[in-house]
């Protein structure tokens, strides 16, 4: 088997990027299992994937906006092949529950959003979600934009006694799969 030449910039001076192999190799299950109907790889797997990082691997922006593009075809692929089953009324039945989850979660007051981390432990930014839980929110109550690369992308910083990361991600997933589906 012949290496799959590559098509994304490899990182400079020994700087750190994602793991070639994994890289390709991702990409190649990816693009098989596109191919399939339906395989096993769903656009949440896509969004939830995670590379080793190497020096001198692929430049993790390139990768990062083929993930992206990737995990758009499936969640598109996914929102089709849910209302040949279902039926429209029933996809957007449970993207509205979806949202509805999302909603009550943003509504919470401000501190109060998720369970907190014990006071030795780091959590997110308590300050940083919930100002970006009152943007989310508007998306919702009042249609302002929110790219969904704003989402998916959206950092917290570290903070002793912050936000469970495990929630927070859970909800970022959420929304980013709520947005998708009505896109």
């Amino acid at each position: 088997m012949t290496a799959m030449p590559s098509t994304f910039p490899r990182e400079r001076n020994r700087r750190l990027g994602y793991d070639p192999q994994e890289v390709d190799r991702f990409i190649a299950v990816a693009r098989s299992e596109f191919d399939r109907s339906g395989g096993a790889l769903r656009s949440t797997d896509i969004r939830q994937t995670g590379f080793t990082m190497r020096r001198g691997g692929y430049a993790t922006p390139a990768v990062d906006a083929a993930l992206e593009r990737l995990e758009d075809a499936f969640a598109v692929r996914e929102r089709d092949a849910a209302v040949r089953t279902g039926g429209e009324r029933a996809f957007y039945a449970g993207t509205r529950q979806l949202a509805k989850e999302i909603i009550g979660r943003l509504e919470r007051q401000d501190g109060k959003r998720f369970t907190r981390v014990g006071f030795s432990r780091i959590g997110y930014s308590v300050a940083d979600v919930d100002r970006f839980a009152r943007e989310a929110r508007s998306f919702f109550e009042d249609g302002s934009d929110v790219p969904v690369e704003r989402v998916r992308s959206i950092a917290f910083r570290p903070k002793r006694g912050g936000y469970s990361e495990a929630q927070v991600d859970l909800l970022i997933d959420g929304l980013v799969e709520a947005m998708l589906s009505v896109r």
